[in-house]
């Protein structure tokens, strides 16, 4: 069976390269890779190149439940686009596209079979939003 595709999005004040910097330095990721305030982002690596792995670890911030959220960069197309694939072969495209003063983000995943969707999509456009909130102070 095909996973269904998900998408969240988000308008920024920030510029497309804050986004950029903010989605694909390790330094930055740390400070906005959880859904609730109850989590964390303790560690993040890449190797921000196609073919590249990355791997971030979300955990609970209580030290009751840790993973890695990590995976492969399969093609990258410089302040305007990310295709990824996670771990267990789900496929990830996040686009920065300059609109009126603004920048949009939009992120689209492959949805996993354990979860709700509502519930995927809830926690991915809270993250979304942790990044953009994050960028705009920057």
């Amino acid at each position: 069976m095909n996973p269904s595709s998900l998408y969240v999005s988000s308008k920024s004040s920030a510029s497309q390269k804050r986004l950029w910097e903010c989605f694909t330095f390790p330094e930055h990721v740390k400070n906005w890779n959880f859904a609730a305030d109850s989590w964390h982002c303790p560690a993040a690596e890449n190797d921000f190149r196609e073919g590249g792995a990355f791997s971030y670890t979300m955990a609970a911030k209580d030290g009751s439940f840790s993973f890695d959220f990590a995976g492969t960069f399969d093609e990258i197309i410089p302040m305007s686009s990310i295709k990824y694939t996670l771990g267990d072969g789900r496929k990830c495209h996040i686009t920065f596209v300059q609109e009126e003063g603004f920048t949009v983000v939009l992120h689209a995943f492959e949805a996993e079979s354990v979860n709700p969707e509502d519930m995927q999509q809830a926690g991915w456009q809270a993250i979304l939003d942790n990044m953009v909130a994050y960028a705009e102070r920057q």
